[in-house]
């Protein structure tokens, strides 16, 4: 049912007033129990980022010869950006709404390039398994297949089977700095004297670690060459939003000069409201949005970033160290920068129970699948709540090894089942029926009444979308038997 709007106006301090109490039941991201989608510093710095975004929160970036306020700030990102990513003063770029937006342009700049260049008019791109999800979705949206590289048991790319893979039809080939679900950095050195030699595109997706390796580096962290140093690298995705700590909104894609740039813009001369032409996938841009990344960067200043790093290299490093002190568990692949995940080794301990127990003292983990997993997208907030969450862990292993049938509870028995459900285009169907139905008119919600007597955790929480697929999927296969 929809909520109407209210017939007459609402005074500010009750809308406020709303606007806290509908977060009551989001993440308290500001605890450091958060392990992605946020990057928190304090309330000095969203006070800073607050006020840069209102003073530009009407200013629109359609057209940079209308607000060249606007440009001027988008001006000195990217070039503040194409600095620290060690390009010539030929690297060009545009700020863009988020990582998804950055990776989608490189799939259609070079999409097209090939087509004008090349006469290709069946592109694919060549991925590695560990890509982000965003490339999955560039293919869809512009048809451009994906081959997919496979990774060797140090989960990097098998570059041998790569380079098999490039022919008359590929556009570009992609590698991760670092990539997400274990944060190794692929070898991008190799892959660029590959792209090299075929004269195809390689674009690096560092919008995790676009902002804070260079820093590491800066920092005397031995770090792989993986930006534009590397002679094949074309274009990078970084996200300024991540772990450049500005307001959500904020990413950029830089390319090697402007040839490349150019097929990313869209020109329509014959428009009946004129001629229009467009730099990225949006139309309106925020202007809130370029100015508190712009002021994120001149807060922080390169000395800034390089204590951040450090703060945030020092929580790696001592979870690290944690983890290979709990005999149960390994890291998983060799994760150089603020991301990791990590396994079980021992056959008594279910990592996603360990995940359960985790989430129950309070801290929100991700998991990783395909191997199953624990996720830890680490900041410098986390320094201080370390030791807590080691203790944690350490008391999360013990538990599970001490009670096996944790494993056949709550998320683990869940997510476990999912690993292992056939039929993956009838589950793609189910949760797609499931996600829109959160979309309907008026709005829905993820628990539908199929598996809203699910209990995840015991702690009475709603069922997540991998519980309601799997309810789905075993009340399906009781109904067959």
């Amino acid at each position: 049912m929809h909520k109407s709007m209210p017939d007459n106006g609402v005074k500010r301090d009750e809308i406020l007033s709303q606007l806290d109490s509908f977060k009551e039941q989001d993440p308290n991201y500001k605890s450091g129990k958060l392990w992605s989608l946020v990057y928190y510093i304090d309330e000095a710095h969203q006070e800073l980022l607050k006020d840069a975004y209102f003073k530009y929160s009407s200013e629109n970036g359609l057209n940079p010869t209308a607000f060249k306020s606007l440009k001027k700030l988008e001006n000195e990102v990217i070039s503040a950006t194409a600095d620290i990513l060690n390009g010539t003063d030929e690297v060009c770029g545009v700020v863009t709404s988020g990582g998804t937006e950055s990776c989608l342009m490189a799939v259609k700049t070079y999409r097209d390039m090939a087509r004008e260049k090349r006469r290709v008019k069946k592109p694919e791109m060549i991925i590695p398994e560990t890509a982000h999800v965003a490339w999955y979705k560039a293919s869809e949206y512009f048809n451009v297949k994906i081959r997919m590289v496979p990774l060797k048991e140090d989960l990097t790319p098998d570059l041998g089977k790569l380079k098999k893979m490039i022919n008359r039809n590929t556009v570009m080939i992609l590698g991760s700095a670092p990539e997400y679900p274990h944060g190794t950095i692929d070898p991008i050195e190799a892959m660029g004297e590959i792209a090299l030699q075929h004269n195809i595109p390689l674009h690096v997706d560092a919008c995790v670690g676009g902002f804070i390796l260079p820093f590491m580096e800066m920092n005397g962290e031995n770090i792989p060459p993986w930006d534009y140093r590397v002679a094949g690298v074309t274009s990078i995705s970084a996200d300024i939003h991540k772990y450049g700590y500005a307001a959500k909104g904020a990413s950029t894609i830089t390319y090697r000069n402007l040839e490349y740039l150019k097929y990313q813009m869209f020109v329509q001369p014959n428009w009946s409201g004129g001629v229009f032409a467009s730099s990225a996938l949006l139309g309106t841009r925020p202007g809130g949005a370029y100015a508190g990344a712009w002021a994120a960067l001149q807060y922080f200043g390169k000395e800034g970033y390089k204590k951040l790093a450090d703060e945030t290299l020092q929580a790696v490093n001592r979870i690290k160290a944690g983890i290979a002190g709990i005999p149960e568990l390994e890291i998983m692949g060799k994760p150089q920068g603020p991301l990791l995940a990590y396994k079980s080794i021992d056959p008594e301990v279910n990592i996603f129970a360990v995940g359960d127990q985790m989430n129950a003292k309070g801290w929100q983990v991700n998991k990783n699948q395909k191997p199953n997993g624990l996720h830890a997208m680490v900041t410098a907030q986390h320094l201080a709540v370390i030791d807590e969450y080691l203790a944690d862990l350490k008391d999360a292993v013990a538990t599970v090894k001490a009670n096996p049938e944790l494993a056949n509870q709550g998320g683990a028995a869940t997510y476990g089942m999912m690993a292992h459900i056939p039929l993956r285009g009838m589950v793609k169907k189910k949760v797609l029926e499931i996600y829109s139905a959160m979309y309907k008119a008026g709005g829905g919600q993820l628990d539908l009444s199929a598996a809203a007597d699910v209990d995840t955790d015991g702690q009475g929480e709603k069922p997540s979308l991998v519980d309601k697929i799997a309810t789905w999927y075993v009340n399906r296969a009781s109904k067959k038997s």
